[in-house]
């Protein structure tokens, strides 16, 4: 075993690294940009070296940064993690030619496998079936146009390098092609530095099916089951279970050999992850799994695997590089009950789940024990910078069974409590809580189908938040107070009266508070009324009974701001400050605002123009991912305020309409 390690990447997978090989006795080497200067990787590692600003393309992705941290360091070993340069085949040759260990396949394995045509390519030189489509190296938008024609739509138009939904695109009619080809080959050239795609047949009833494998450079392989991956947004995993949900037996036989069959097919070593595409339409089926890509490194799921067949694959990763025979052999692998992860995102559900960026004011995750595990590279009080990836943690539960899994995660999710940013964790909590995906009937289409149950509050969790943060508010007074005079008590003695209190917040809601007796009350709505009782513990946690209905939750108080967290989601409100004089806004159905910080990559119009609503008028690109912004109503463009290349802040207003006044 190698002695130090270098960890070229940051947030959780970094730390993650670095307590396996602690747990091997290796000396771990961070490296950061200047915004991650306090980072959490950066705590935990033994010594870590600066390598540039904040831009991942100055520092992250700066492969000859990372060498020259190897010769000061001394270290032996480089770990990239995933993402970065995790899949850079020129990066593994470069560590080679210095003599360091690169913790991954061979240059030549992540090339064949690295990009989608070659890939498929292999596939079926090994027998494993591939989903139709055209992997040409003709890039014409006539030739792409013509063979997606001749495939039938839907279809995918895919970036050849690359993934993580980034240059991916679902066509549904010839007429939206070519655009939707120009987005996806923009999006891929800014992400990959390669803007050719590939076109593969949609699966409408699909099942997003990997299967985990293991080589070492003796010849033997090994895999550790299949994950489930089927619930995505933007092409992009959210949660992810191992075994998979009605996996046949013959089924998973099939998908694992195939699996193997690949990775030998190009002497693979290392840890790997095979994706199938399946079609679920007549039920999970041996004859209806299609290949899609082969991933070569470390995937951000392996916590199921792990969790479900008590291995650790990080160690696994670093044993095989060091010349190490495989640990296990594949009979000695087995699976023990079910595991499910689910992806924290600093991100808005309710906004098309845009990336958010902010500062982590309040963070609290639930406990971890033998059943759950939270991987987390970001601390209360760290920011959430629009230069990375906006994953704030991964938790992962266990249990003998999916439903025991399934409710240790819902439960943990339901502990969450952040405030500072906007983030998915009580979407999670909602789309688990489903009663389709408690039925394990789940697909790449799950959250689109049952988006409008998964985000947003209904009346009812409404009218809890705000009797939640009326009752915050006067608990909270009566425990700032002296517990002695008469003026803090909250038992709203009055001589010929019950005491009341209103609470108006800034959207004209009003809550009416009638005392009964001390930390008993009446709390009235426009159209509601309930009896609520609760206790505020000094550590800020709320506990509650609302009409004989128990609730925990947390509120963290700024000036006239409440954010309420409550089964796990996150609801700001803000008082109505009586004395404050009103300003009348700027803004106007007619103006394009930036949700988010990134940069404008493009412009579809130009000032005078005339558009419609709906249509596109410009693309910001913010943490790695393209956003088109679209016309708010029919008019002209009066002003378009930033040019091409330009930087934009949340809130910019980016372009001027002039509607179109129609009489």
């Amino acid at each position: 075993m190698f002695s130090s390690l270098i960890i070229a990447n940051r947030g959780e997978i970094a730390c993650r690294i670095m307590r396996a090989a602690r747990g091997l006795g290796v000396r771990t080497i961070a490296v950061y940009s200047e915004a991650d200067k306090h980072a959490a990787h950066v705590r935990l590692s033994d010594e870590a070296y600066l390598i540039g600003p904040a831009p991942a393309a100055r520092s992250y992705l700066c492969g000859d940064k990372i060498l020259d941290v190897a010769k000061k360091s001394g270290a032996e070993a480089i770990h990239p993690g995933y993402g970065f340069l995790a899949e850079n085949a020129d990066f593994a040759d470069a560590c080679a030619a210095m003599g360091v260990v690169f913790v991954g396949p061979s240059a030549n394995a992540v090339r064949a496998m690295g990009v989608k045509d070659t890939a498929k390519a292999y596939a079926e030189a090994a027998s494993v079936p591939v989903v139709p489509g055209y992997f040409g190296d003709d890039q014409k938008p006539e030739t792409l146009q013509a063979h997606a024609d001749s495939i039938g739509y839907p279809i995918l138009i895919k970036a050849v390098a690359g993934g993580g939904g980034k240059g991916m695109r679902r066509v549904d009619g010839e007429h939206e092609f070519l655009g939707a080809l120009e987005a996806a080959k923009r999006e891929s050239s800014s992400a990959f530095g390669d803007d050719r795609v590939m076109l593969e047949k949609y699966i409408v009833a699909a099942r997003h099916i990997e299967v985990q494998v293991f080589c070492d450079a003796k010849g033997q392989g090994v895999h550790l089951f299949e994950r489930d991956c089927s619930l995505q947004r933007r092409h992009q995993k959210v949660i992810e279970e191992a075994p998979a949900p009605g996996m046949d037996q013959s089924l998973r036989a099939a998908m694992c050999a195939a699996a193997l069959r690949i990775a030998k097919a190009v002497d693979y070593v290392g840890v790997g992850t095979v994706e199938f595409l399946v079609d679920a339409s007549k039920g999970l089926k041996q004859d209806a799994y299609y290949f899609m890509e082969m991933n070569t490194r470390l995937q951000v799921e392996h916590p199921v695997s792990e969790m479900i067949t008590g291995l650790d694959l990080v160690q696994w990763q670093l044993r095989v590089a060091a010349g190490e025979s495989l640990p296990l052999a594949q009979e000695e692998i087995v699976i023990n009950g079910h595991a499910i992860e689910a992806r924290l995102y600093a991100e808005d559900p309710e906004n098309q789940f845009l990336p958010s960026t902010g500062r982590l004011e309040h963070l609290l995750f639930p406990e971890e024990n033998k059943f759950l595990r939270v991987e987390t590279g970001v601390a209360q009080g760290d920011e959430v910078a629009v230069h990375y990836d906006p994953m704030i943690a991964k938790l992962v539960a266990w249990g003998p069974s999916r439903s025991g899994a399934l409710d240790r995660l819902v439960q943990a999710l339901e502990r969450v409590q952040i405030a500072g940013l906007r983030h998915n964790a009580g979407f999670l909590e909602r789309a688990l809580s489903h009663a389709d995906f408690k039925t394990g009937h789940v697909s790449t289409h799950f959250i689109d189908a049952h988006l409008e149950e998964l985000v947003g509050f209904d009346a009812a969790q409404d009218q809890t938040v705000k009797m939640l943060a009326a009752l915050y508010l006067i608990l909270a007074r009566r425990a700032g107070g002296d517990h002695v005079s008469p003026w803090d008590a909250i038992s709203g003695w009055r001589l010929f009266d019950r005491g009341t209190e209103r609470f108006e917040l800034d959207d004209g809601a009003v809550v009416v508070i009638q005392y009964l007796r001390d930390g008993d009350f009446e709390m009235t709505g426009e159209d509601w009324k309930s009896s609520v009782s609760g206790v505020l513990f000094p550590d800020g946690h709320l506990e509650t009974v609302i009409d004989g209905v128990c609730h925990k939750a947390a509120v963290l108080h700024r000036g006239n701001r409440l954010d309420v967290m409550w089964r796990g989601a996150t609801r700001t409100l803000n008082l109505r400050d009586p004395l404050a004089v009103g300003v009348s806004s700027s803004q106007s159905g007619n103006q394009v605002v930036a949700p988010m910080p990134g940069k404008i990559t493009s412009l579809f119009v130009g000032q005078g123009d005339k558009v419609t609503h709906g249509a596109p008028l410009l693309v910001m690109e913010a943490m790695k991912m393209e956003h088109t912004l679209k016309a708010p109503c029919d008019g002209s463009v009066s002003q378009l305020v930033f040019r091409i290349g330009d930087q934009v802040s949340e809130g910019d207003v980016l372009a001027r309409l002039e509607e179109e006044v129609k009489g």
